[in-house]
């Protein structure tokens, strides 16, 4: 089938988050759409998932205008979306969620065996090996993404729409995925595929449509470099690299023995945790989400009830210590979600340059904030950072979310730190802010700070570690020098211990 979008305007209020967007995808084609976080690529998708309705511009499928008011008219027409969060029911077996919405029934009772042969004709074809009658909550994260592709698939797709899909991947199955991908296009399925990877993009598409702030910027071949797409993406050239000289090491500065962590029902999230990170040292603990990571700086801030074990930094323990105590050993922390966690959206930018240090100095007189040294404080940290804001003065909230991450970094970095904790420091971050992040933390490291990276993007911890930890299901499987190949990562991410 073939899908074309023409002129697609979708705006928020002021906001114009697609401005005369026009793409055309071919039959069999995987076409990707290339841009960086809130480009406008998701908000186009679901314009024509008819989750949004365009404010101008048409959809057609096989040169035939089409209008849908919702996904059910999407997925009659031909149209299959298969979400960064998967949209499926934990508690349910492959085929009641394959079968859900749309039930086959005989005699007005509902036939789950027609569901399972359904799931096992598709999974036959392309070689998924799904068992229909296993729940989903069973499955690993790559298996139940395939459960995605086969329930649009049962729903008769002749157009895909793979939004960001190895956002939860680990490698392997982002290559399984990949292979998938190209037997779809090989039986004639058309393949929109959305993400800001560059290296997948290369791997697998056969067109490439770039858009920036909402517009398309151009098309690239596949053969383009990595240089040229973070370009186009960008709008200037960029460094993708990161330029570290050798770690100077010194002391053991955290050292983290036999934690464990509980939930309020007595579950253990936290097993046996045990590491130390040196000064100088950039230790990254990798993993795809949901496998202890966020428990595990949680659970180091202080943030987290029903910590056992030791957690030292210079010998200072801080299993039990208050937030307010962490802090003020000299602990910076960029947490995986700025907005809920690192920043208030209705203050300045002022504001949450000082937040949590407005309790002694330098930012107050006596029992007064001290507005010229914080003024001047955020005029430095605006200038230093490239946060790019009107003034200190503007609502953090108004900015992108780039330079909102940079207002966090610069309030961590302004400390005296003893320690550097940052959890997805460049999630949700345009490529070129990408770039500052990461060279404003090797500097952190080669400062002689010991700096605790989380991430799932393989290609940030392989740039930044010197050192990598991988965590599977609240362990460390392992950990392995900066230079282990991608694919021993891979097994190790998904559980297979040395």
């Amino acid at each position: 089938m073939k899908l074309e979008l023409r002129g697609i305007t979708k705006r928020f209020g002021s906001l114009v988050a697609n401005d005369g967007i026009s793409i055309t995808v071919e039959p069999g084609e995987i076409h990707a759409l290339l841009g960086e976080n809130g480009a406008g690529k998701s908000t186009l998708m679901n314009v024509l998932f008819g989750l949004y309705h365009a404010d101008e511009g048409e959809i057609l499928l096989d040169d035939q205008p089409v209008q849908f008011s919702g996904p059910g008219q999407a997925m009659t027409a031909g149209i299959g979306m298969v979400h960064q969060h998967f949209m499926l029911i934990p508690v349910f077996t492959v085929a009641e969620n394959v079968m859900l919405g749309h039930e086959p029934s005989r005699f007005g009772i509902i036939d789950l065996d027609a569901a399972r042969a359904r799931v096992r004709e598709i999974s036959a074809k392309f070689g998924f090996d799904i068992d229909p009658d296993a729940k989903v909550e069973d499955l690993p994260v790559g298996a139940q993404q395939r459960v995605e592709i086969v329930k649009a698939l049962s729903r008769e797709a002749k157009v895909l729409v793979l939004d960001e899909p190895t956002a939860v991947l680990t490698p392997q199955e982002t290559d399984e995925l990949m292979e998938t991908m190209r037997q779809l296009s090989d039986a004639g399925t058309s393949i929109v595929f959305i993400t800001h990877k560059l290296r997948e993009v290369k791997a697998v598409a056969d067109t490439i449509t770039v858009i920036r702030l909402g517009k398309v910027v151009g098309a690239a071949d596949p053969s383009a470099s990595t240089e040229e797409l973070a370009t186009m993406m960008v709008g200037r050239e960029v460094e993708l690299t990161v330029e570290k000289a050798a770690a100077r090491l010194g002391d053991p500065a955290l050292v983290v023995k036999d934690v464990n962590l509980f939930d309020h029902l007595g579950r253990k999230l936290l097993d046996e945790i045990s590491f130390e990170i040196r000064a100088g040292e950039i230790l990254v603990v990798a993993g795809v989400q949901g496998n202890g990571q966020t428990e595990l700086t949680e659970a180091i801030m202080g943030l987290r009830e029903k910590v056992h074990g030791s957690i030292k930094l210079s010998g200072m323990e801080l299993s039990h210590a208050a937030v307010r105590h962490t802090l003020d050993a000299g602990v910076g922390y960029v947490p995986e979600d700025r907005k809920k966690d690192g920043l208030v959206a209705e203050f300045t930018v002022s504001e949450n340059l000082m937040l949590d240090r407005s309790v002694s100095g330098p930012f107050t007189k006596g029992l007064n904030i001290d507005f010229a040294y914080r003024d001047q404080f955020a005029a430095d940290a605006i200038d230093e950072f490239d946060i790019r804001t009107p003034d200190g003065e503007t609502l953090v909230g108004r900015l992108s979310g780039g330079n909102q991450q940079k207002v966090v970094l610069a309030r961590e970095l302004s400390r005296d730190l003893k320690l550097l904790i940052a959890s997805q420091p460049t999630r949700g971050v345009d490529v070129g802010s990408i770039e500052f992040i990461h060279e404003r933390i090797v500097a952190v490291r080669d400062s002689g700070v010991p700096v605790l990276i989380i991430s799932t993007e393989l290609d940030e911890v392989l740039a930044l570690a010197d050192r990598i930890a991988v965590m599977y299901r609240g362990r460390i499987i392992d950990i392995v020098p900066a230079g282990t190949p991608r694919e021993k990562l891979g097994q190790l991410m998904a559980g297979v211990a040395a």
